[in-house]
């Protein structure tokens, strides 16, 4: 066999253990000598299989085996001898299947990711493990293309990662779509497509979406974008501003705090609310506001929880759980709330009117 081909013997071998082998699915030196055979049209002896992945050991990669003993006469002598017989090989992987499939899940919750985009995601990490993973994810299900999708948004991630990686200011243009199902920027007051300058902070995902927490010029407050609604980003060589002097990001960003008192991403100030909830709501409650909401004045059916959270965000989350959601304070927010809901049944009311 020519020098060039024998190296690519180790290659192949590897290629092998990582296509065919797992703890499940182990391989035996006969079965790697036939798969060398009949895929790779490479004819070899056992001897050499056991060698190079004694090489592929110890080049740092994790291959498991098992070892045992059996009596051979030896050739010379005639007499028996111990020989160690090497087996049931498979490569240890850095992930493992259910690993894999939750961050195809992920991949599947996020709303912004084109469903192209997707499909190649999901390739790739099937690539991590082997075939018998790939045969389980042909079960999985992908979402087509069904909601308008922006194909910036890795560039945009990659270009706020590099931003915050170097404490620099971002420009870009900010939109919303249209009756034609396409995005167009918001435009400032000359007409013109208006350009955001931010210093951006921390990139967070909110059911199944991604949002950018900054601060925009000439703003003192934190903002909230979200990155499917952004295009032509650039960075800048200006210094973005220090968080602790935005209002709202004076100790820093704790996320989980962030997230909670900032239900759907809303600006502006947080406050102490308090509300009566039935408990067969408690889990939601828990879900949306974390473990840091707190609980009084309990009966059977229901109990008064007090959080701290954005008082527009609580707004509509009082709307949508509004039979099961009473607001006490605020006095301000509870007005709001009750008109919300009266104007809601008037729609209603007018519609059976007709």
């Amino acid at each position: 066999m020519p020098a060039p081909v024998k190296k690519l013997i180790i290659m192949n071998i590897l290629d092998i253990l990582r296509r065919y082998s797992d703890e499940d699915h182990r391989l035996s030196q006969r079965d790697i000598v036939e798969i060398l055979q009949n895929e790779y049209d490479m004819t070899v002896e056992r001897k050499t299989v056991k060698r190079n992945i004694l090489n592929l050991m110890e080049c740092g990669y994790d291959i498991e085996y098992s070892e045992s003993v059996r009596m051979v006469p030896n050739r010379a002598s005639g007499e028996l001898e111990e020989s160690y017989i090497w087996s049931d090989f498979y490569l240890v992987r850095d992930f493992t299947d259910s690993e894999l499939s939750l961050l195809i899940d992920s991949i599947m919750f996020f709303k912004n990711i084109p469903f192209s985009q997707s499909k190649e995601l999901i390739k790739k990490i099937e690539g991590l493990s082997n075939k018998y993973f790939r045969s389980r994810v042909k079960n999985i299900l992908t979402t087509p293309e069904s909601n308008p999708r922006n194909q910036q948004l890795f560039y945009t991630i990659d270009t706020l990662d590099t931003a915050i990686s170097h404490n620099r200011k971002v420009t870009f243009f900010y939109n919303s779509f249209g009756l034609d199902k396409k995005l167009h920027p918001k435009l400032a007051e000359d007409g013109n497509k208006k350009l955001y300058t931010v210093s951006p902070y921390q990139i967070a995902a909110v059911n199944g979406r991604y949002y950018l927490i900054c601060n925009t010029d000439p703003h003192d407050d934190v903002s909230h974008y979200r990155l499917d609604r952004i295009t032509e980003i650039k960075p800048t060589d200006e210094r973005m501003r220090d968080a602790k002097t935005v209002e709202g990001l004076e100790n820093g960003i704790n996320l989980p705090k962030h997230m909670a008192e900032h239900l759907y991403m809303f600006s502006g100030e947080s406050k102490q609310v308090r509300f009566r909830m039935k408990k067969h709501i408690l889990n939601d409650v828990i879900d949306w506001f974390g473990t840091d909401v707190k609980f009084s004045d309990e009966t059977e059916d229901e109990v008064t929880a007090r959080v701290e959270v954005n008082l527009q965000a609580m707004r509509l989350w009082a709307v949508q759980y509004g039979p099961c959601v009473k607001v006490i304070s605020p006095g301000t927010l509870a007005d709001e709330v009750k008109n919300d809901l009266r104007a809601a049944l008037k729609q209603y009311e007018n519609e059976n009117s007709k």
